[in-house]
């Protein structure tokens, strides 16, 4: 737990985050220490404002970062009756346009608590705007933070922006962000914090390959070690985050959604809400807020109490649908194990490559005569659940929707934007396209017997108008409109669980997160790729929501070779699946892959429920990660060999969060495992029957020798 100074700036932030659940009882006192008040001050006059001000940067109180409110009133009234609401139109002054820039809230009302939620209301009445902030307390210890804004003056205010601001200590030097590609998401960058402003704005319709997260801490955080601040955006659409410091006083992250101009314009009453923004301190460096963030997603109730051995026909045969080769991977698949069969792209109208069909949402009689209800009764009679691909957000200009109604894209003037993938983006803001898609996979569903559904997005959000309002930009309104879709058809159908893919892994946010039990982490299989991709993956979601599954021994992506062993245990800790053309699959590989099976189906309650650790290792060319118990009874920790070591030294792996007075014993895996080591088989310690207390497992740790690369080896840790 963090514990710094009471004068520190990030003292009652972290304090509040570091909590347990019932922490909502101390919101009062916390936030009133945070502004700077004692607690009582809730109670008092206005103009004492005891409002958080940090949660918000203004401009007015002689800050000059850049300011957390940016917008401008058009015209209008304000209002002069002392912000009852009413108008006194003999009193009003005309506001032009490039009035209102500058507010300076005061606080309106005392602050309430309810189910640990701290809300707190201010107003601006020269300005005419009212701000509702409200700070939530999370399962875990995380906190949520998110601003309201009213226009509650006659006219139209223009919103530019609106951000929360979460305040850094002076210790707090360095600072972690994510960069990404497709293929190759979330590898972690670093910087110093510095005078001036990081930002970091994400437009393409979704959070990306890389993601609106940052985590501050102090000099050479690491997974284990240091204090760290970690704050996020819960949203899928555009977002900006920033480290901004200035040569005063002023230094912290602004997070919060990027707008595009025009899109939100507040008429009198009308209100704009900020994503919630997550804020997650941690004294025991990135694994501390990551575990934080599990343990409030193991409170949701979208959260997959136990993730199926999965197998996705996508590798195995592309747009090429044939039923008997469909029906044989299923046999295959149920054979060793498998619990889920998905369908992926390729059954729909037209769908027979990447350039046509996304629109036209019923079966293709060419391909599916009968429908896909004989695919979905064969596999389900097989015992395993029946999945598939959608990708409702998207149209081809080759589809018949298309051809009927072109005017539903988003364009942003009379040309068609620019192609990705061969596609473009439908116009969810439009009632008549929002219906005909939720109507047509409704039947699809109805029809064949789904139980579970990978919704995927594959292109970003170029040029995004909306014909129904001349083009002006509708990211924010199409974002809206794509929870409301999913919404609606959770609704529909309330046993299907559903999955958030976007190219890969394009649309993982703790946003989304509430609404999935499974994330496509990336359309990278190759194991040696993944490796890296998943480990940095989990400083946001669960392990248990990252699928990842067992690619063909040669990779699609990069034409690697590895062995199945090593692809095996790149993916177990997590939502395994297989994503390979079984019917190529020898005997061998068979009996291999239903062993790594049946040891996952033993061992997943354990694997996604306990603290999801990894391992700060003095060897570069090795990773180490596990999971540990809560009561720390039980580990299991894989160790991978991921490239040449420089020495023979060996690597010894600690192990956290044990009992550090209970003895222990270290023992193999029931797995396949992969190669010999480089030195004998004693050279491993300590293995086998010799009990060692968890002091030393934590401080000495468990040696590995040099070993080859592309291996790995994977060992229980077990109290006596």
């Amino acid at each position: 737990m963090l514990f710094p100074s009471a004068t520190s700036p990030q003292w009652p932030l972290t304090r509040l985050v570091m909590a347990d659940s019932s922490v909502g009882d101390d919101l009062p006192d916390v936030i009133a220490v945070f502004a700077g008040r004692d607690a009582g001050a809730f109670g008092q006059a206005v103009d004492q404002d005891p409002r958080p001000r940090t949660l918000l940067v203004e401009h007015a109180l002689n800050v000059f970062t850049r300011p957390g409110l940016r917008g401008q009133r058009m015209s209008g009234d304000i209002l002069t009756d002392g912000g009852n609401g009413s108008d006194d139109a003999d009193a009003s002054d005309d506001l032009k346009a490039g009035r209102a820039w500058s507010p300076r809230f005061k606080i309106s009302k005392p602050a309430t608590v309810s189910d640990d939620v701290l809300r707190y209301e201010a107003r601006d009445d020269d300005a005419g705007l009212a701000l509702a902030t409200e700070v939530e307390a999370l399962k875990g210890g995380s906190l949520r933070i998110r601003h309201t804004l009213t226009n509650a003056a006659s006219g139209l205010y223009m919103l530019e922006g609106l951000d929360v601001h979460v305040p850094l200590g002076d210790d707090m030097t360095e600072f972690l962000d994510f960069c990404g590609r497709h293929e190759r998401e979330r590898q972690p960058q670093r910087h110093q914090v510095a005078d001036g402003m990081w930002l970091r704005e994400f437009r393409k319709g979704k959070p990306g390959y890389a993601g609106p997260l940052i985590v501050a801490g102090t000099q050479g955080f690491d997974f284990r070690h240091g204090s760290v601040l970690m704050v996020q955006v819960s949203w899928s659409g555009n977002s900006t985050i920033a480290v901004d410091r200035d040569d005063e006083q002023s230094v912290g992250i602004n997070a919060g959604e990027l707008l595009l101009p025009g899109e939100i314009v507040l008429a009198k009453g009308e209100s704009y809400t900020t994503p919630w923004v997550m804020v997650t301190a941690s004294n025991e460096g990135l694994d501390g807020a990551a575990q934080s963030i599990h343990a409030w997603e193991r409170s949701l109730t979208t959260h997959p109490r136990t993730q199926p051995m999965t197998l996705n026909v996508w590798e195995a045969v592309t747009f090429h649908h044939d039923f008997s080769k469909l029906k044989r991977l299923a046999k295959i698949a149920a054979d060793i194990g498998v619990e889920r069969y998905v369908l992926d792209d390729g059954w729909f109208h037209l769908r027979r490559d990447d350039r046509a069909g996304l629109g036209d949402w019923w079966v293709d009689p060419d391909v599916w005569p009968d429908g896909l209800k004989p695919l979905s009764d064969y596999v389900r009679g097989l015992g395993m659940e029946f999945g598939l691909w959608i990708e409702l957000e998207m149209i081809n200009p080759n589809s018949d929707l298309y051809r009927k109604h072109p005017d539903w894209i988003m364009q942003a003037s009379n040309r068609t934007p620019i192609e990705q993938r061969h596609q473009l983006v439908l116009d969810l803001t439009n009632p008549q396209a929002f219906d005909y898609v939720f109507a047509g996979i409704s039947k699809v569903i109805s029809e064949t017997g789904v139980d579970y559904i990978k919704w995927d997005h594959n292109r970003f959000l170029l040029e995004a108008g909306s014909n129904l309002r001349g083009g002006a930009p509708a990211v924010h309104a199409q974002t809206e409109a794509f929870y409301r879709l999913l919404d609606k058809l959770r609704a529909a159908f309330p046993d299907i669980e559903w999955e958030s893919c976007a190219s890969g892994g394009g649309r993982i946010d703790t946003g989304i997160v509430e609404k999935v039990s499974r994330f496509w982490c990336s359309d990278m299989t190759d194991a040696m790729s993944r490796q890296k991709i998943q480990r940095w993956t989990a400083q946001t979601v669960a392990p248990e929501y990252i699928g990842a599954h067992i690619s063909q021994p040669c990779s699609q992506q990069t034409e690697r070779t590895l062995s199945l062993a090593f692809r095996a245990a790149t993916a177990v800790f997590f939502s395994f699946g297989i994503e390979w053309d079984l019917t190529q699959a020898n005997e061998t590989d068979l009996k291999e892959l239903a062993t790594w099976i049946a040891w996952y189906k033993d061992n997943r309650d354990f694997l996604h429920s306990g603290k999801f650790v990894r391992l700060d290792l003095a060897d570069s060319a090795v990773l180490g990660y596990g999971v540990v118990a809560d009561d720390g009874s039980h580990a299991i920790i894989e160790h991978v060999q991921y490239d040449e070591s420089r020495s023979n030294r060996g690597i010894y792996l600690r192990i956290p969060e044990l009992d550090e007075s209970a003895q222990y014993k270290v023992r193999w895996t029931a797995l396949p495992q992969l190669s010999a080591p480089l030195e004998s088989f004693d050279a491993y310690g300590p293995l086998g029957d010799v009990a060692v207390s968890g002091q030393y497992l934590m401080m000495v740790g468990v040696r590995i020798p040099r070993c080859r690369p592309e291996t790995e080896r994977i060992f229980e840790i077990v109290k006596q």
